[in-house]
């Protein structure tokens, strides 16, 4: 029986949006500290629509980035304990280790 590993979802439905919203995101970090000096306090409310905009941290900005690119490439399977990364015209690629659960 085949069953298709789940695990957390970063990307977005599109390269450019998931791009898009680094942009907003880095830009609202960046630019929360760098107005800092000429708006004060105020620059900080920047701060949170960066973060929300990455949904978070930067990390799962880059690993939606890359689902984002490999989606619809690559297709990860687990049959009889063994996973296997797919690409989408079917070619097999190295084997994964699987993580057993501890009893």
């Amino acid at each position: 029986m085949k069953k298709r590993t789940e695990g957390p979802d970063f990307a977005s439905s599109s390269l450019p949006r998931h791009l898009a919203r680094g942009a907003v995101g880095f830009g609202g970090l960046i630019g929360s500290f760098a107005l800092l000096p000429v708006t004060g306090p105020v620059a900080l409310l920047l701060l949170p629509v960066g973060v929300l905009a990455l949904r978070g941290c930067p990390m799962c900005w880059t690993i939606g980035l890359v689902q984002t690119v490999s989606r619809g490439r690559l297709r990860r399977s687990c049959e009889d304990g063994r996973c296997t990364v797919v690409s989408a015209g079917g070619g097999e690629r190295a084997p994964e280790p699987v993580a057993t659960p501890a009893h």
